[in-house]
């Protein structure tokens, strides 16, 4: 069964990752530990962008391979994975509303901790997210 992760696009570090991450349809992370985590995201796993502040901004499915490149002058800093089916949401869906969705099926002591660079949750859970952004974000 795939995985469902969301990223944290960098926009509070650097707002240019965000924007290369939409225009090149990837998800991306930066330095050690954090860029490793983008290793462990497999071929068909799903996978939503998350901009703090705004919510999930875009969602696609994971290619499964890994790419490295040079980040601000850095060799091998970023690493990344382009992403199949990749959406850009017309509105983006708030973090509130996620957990929102989620205790639907989970109960209300289920939380997010937001400030990650990588979240993983359950697939039953991120499949009512995609079906929720299916319906009303696009």
């Amino acid at each position: 069964m795939p995985k469902v992760y969301i990223i944290n696009t960098n926009q509070s570090h650097n707002p240019k990752c965000e924007d290369e991450m939409l225009r090149d349809q990837k998800c991306s992370a930066y330095y050690n530990p954090w860029k490793y985590y983008i290793d462990t995201i497999e071929a068909n796993d799903l996978v939503f962008l998350y901009s703090s502040n705004v919510g999930i901004i875009g969602r696609g499915i994971a290619t499964g391979i890994i790419e490295l490149c040079d980040y601000e002058g850095n060799e091998n800093e970023e690493h990344y994975m382009h992403l199949n089916r990749f959406e850009k949401l017309k509105d983006p869906l708030k973090a509130s509303e996620v957990t929102s969705i989620i205790r639907k099926t989970a109960g209300n002591d289920f939380d997010i901790r937001w400030n990650q660079t990588m979240i993983l949750i359950a697939h039953q859970f991120g499949i009512k997210v995609w079906q929720h952004i299916t319906k009303n974000c696009l």
